[in-house]
């Protein structure tokens, strides 16, 4: 995103990696660590290029009122754009986001007839899963989406103050517990990332919260990893059960 002299264009990264571990929020956090507003456009496989654009509403009898998209929001306003999930988009939707990511840096609007450019300090990222519900990235476009960032799940301590963060309630012996679960996953290259752990642990404070006897802990995590994961992850948590003792 930075740029070195008054020549100089920002850069458009790409954060890649399994879903879960955090790239949206880590995009969203860079964009806040600027000082700038973020703008969130979740794409999906029916985004149009009037959804990435300007939306064209009825309102009224014969009146007709455009709506700008919280990325031609950014793009006016100097904000960041996140364009979450940016790879289960169709290559038609692509298309009219190629001149905004080199140094043509606008916009074409056919719905609306009109041409937009980018403020100066107008900045994008896009999010990508690596899982098989995605498109393949036009080449035109893999190349004006660059660098790539490979975001991979955290570490055993990086895991377990994210747990902690989001449940500060939590006993210690739930984070731990949830957070050994994770790492063993993880070693298997299992898909399971903090946010299933945050459910679970959530969940599993709850059923804990029912329960008459402290021993009923373990079993409490055990339901709640069947309920948010299923059954196979219970491989991890037998494992894992002297944790909660």
């Amino acid at each position: 995103w930075m740029v070195v002299n008054d020549q100089d264009l920002p850069m458009n990264p790409r954060l890649l990696g399994k879903p879960g571990v955090g790239k949206t929020t880590l995009a969203y956090a860079a964009g806040r660590r600027m000082g700038r507003d973020v703008y969130i456009l979740q794409a999906t496989m029916d985004t149009r290029p009037e959804d990435l654009l300007i939306t064209p509403v009825i309102e009224g009898e014969g009146s007709l009122r455009y709506v700008a998209s919280p990325l031609v929001t950014a793009m006016l306003r100097g904000g960041i754009a996140i364009l979450d999930e940016g790879n289960r988009m169709s290559e038609k939707s692509w298309a009219s986001l190629a001149p905004l990511l080199d140094n043509r840096r606008y916009v074409e609007s056919i719905v609306a007839g009109i041409k937009i450019r980018a403020h100066a300090h107008f900045r994008l990222v896009a999010t990508m899963n690596d899982d098989a519900s995605t498109f393949e990235l036009p080449e035109y476009i893999h190349s004006r989406l660059q660098p790539q960032i490979f975001i991979d799940f955290p570490e055993r301590d990086e895991e377990y103050h994210i747990l902690k963060e989001n449940l500060p309630f939590a006993e210690e012996r739930i984070l731990t517990y949830v957070t050994d679960f994770l790492q063993m996953a993880h070693a298997a290259d299992e898909r399971y990332t903090v946010r299933d752990g945050i459910n679970v642990a959530r969940f599993a404070i709850k059923l804990k919260s029912l329960a008459t006897q402290r021993t009923h802990e373990a079993e409490a995590l055990e339901i709640a990893v069947v309920q948010v994961l299923g059954e196979e992850a219970l491989r991890y948590v037998r494992r894992n059960r002297s944790s909660a003792s």
